[in-house]
């Protein structure tokens, strides 16, 4: 493919579909030609970004020719469209959760891959420059072996989700994240509860044990009163804090393990040292993720989240509902 700019188009005029609008006006590599969406409010997100508004996919696909679309339906829509579009020869980014069920997810998969298109699935906290230097620096196992990940993700309600509850809208950013850095999970406890009346969990607290030996801790609600995103990695060596909303990355160095560090050390004993702030470049992940499917469907590059990893996602949010509601731990079909 060449270097011309893609042409895209935005199905799904909500708060997260006029996100993707936004940036992709603002990439050189990419010409936005439609917003597709029902709703008459839909023609005024068309008319800021410069596009098309139209009503149908139908009508998308008999129109226009497209490179690639961004998939940011509801979630329980979010099969139909990727296939419409993958069917249609488009390259494909569909929010996260990649579908409602696991069933849903697997024919999409089939699908794609009967059509050798592009799916990607956006998880777009991998593409937070503090997490990625997170990753890095465990990967040059600057904290020793990681002992423990603990993820908090709280908000008040909003009022743009009705047919998921944070499972499936929240928690599947952080599960996605943890896996990366801690192994693959190999059982989940957890509890949950619905308190605003939706009937769907609002409200979940859940215990991961992965194939590396950490153990992972996830909090997640609709009923705080201000938004926290944050992370934390501990291990040998002290403790990583992310702040996903600041981007930062801090290390609380644990005092007693040396630079020449030995596992020995640990026996001693953990106790305060110094304390790193690392100077993170900040991005917009929702542009980085852009840039990158960019170049997946340029061929430059795989793509970062496939549809593989949203699946993979998606059965540990439903494996944390399970979890929850039955009140027993969920032993995932790949452990060990």
């Amino acid at each position: 493919m060449t270097d011309a700019r893609l042409r895209a188009a935005v199905i799904g005029a909500g708060q997260i579909g006029r996100l993707h609008a936004r940036v992709m006006n603002e990439s050189d590599d990419v010409e936005l030609v439609a917003i597709v969406d029902p709703d008459a409010s839909a023609e005024r997100v068309a008319q800021v970004s410069g596009a098309r508004w139209i009503r149908s996919l139908e009508e998308l696909l008999e129109s226009e020719q497209i490179d690639f679309g961004v998939v940011a339906v509801p979630t329980t829509k979010h099969v139909s469209v990727a296939k419409a579009l993958v069917e249609a020869g488009v390259a494909v980014l569909v929010e996260k959760p990649i579908a409602a069920d696991v069933a849903s997810a697997t024919e999409l998969l089939e699908t794609a891959r009967r059509h050798d298109a592009v799916l990607a699935v956006g998880h777009v906290e991998r593409f937070n420059p503090a997490v990625r230097e997170l990753q890095r620096r465990l990967d040059e196992r600057e904290l020793g072996r990681v002992f423990q990940v603990h993820a908090r993700r709280l908000s008040p309600f909003p009022s743009r989700v009705r047919d998921a509850g944070v499972a499936l809208d929240l928690a599947t950013h952080d599960l996605d994240i943890m896996s990366q850095l801690a192994g693959t999970p190999v059982r989940i406890s957890a509890e949950t509860e619905s308190r605003t009346g939706e009937g769907r969990e609002d409200l979940l607290a859940a215990v991961l044990r992965y194939d590396s030996g950490a153990i992972g801790l996830l909090e997640v609600n609709w009923l705080t009163p201000t938004k926290v995103r944050r992370l934390t990695a501990t291990g040998e060596r002290g403790m990583f804090v992310v702040d996903y909303l600041n981007q930062h990355l801090t290390l609380y160095e644990n005092a007693l393990v040396s630079e020449r560090w030995h596992p020995l050390d640990l026996f001693d004993g953990v106790t305060e040292g110094n304390v790193v702030r690392f100077a993170i470049q900040r991005e917009e992940p929702l542009r980085a993720q852009l840039d990158a499917f960019v170049r997946a469907v340029r061929g430059s590059e795989p793509v970062r989240v496939s549809g593989d990893d949203g699946l993979r996602v998606l059965q540990l949010a439903h494996a944390v509902v399970e979890a929850g509601a039955e009140g027993r731990t969920v032993v995932l079909d790949d452990a060990p």
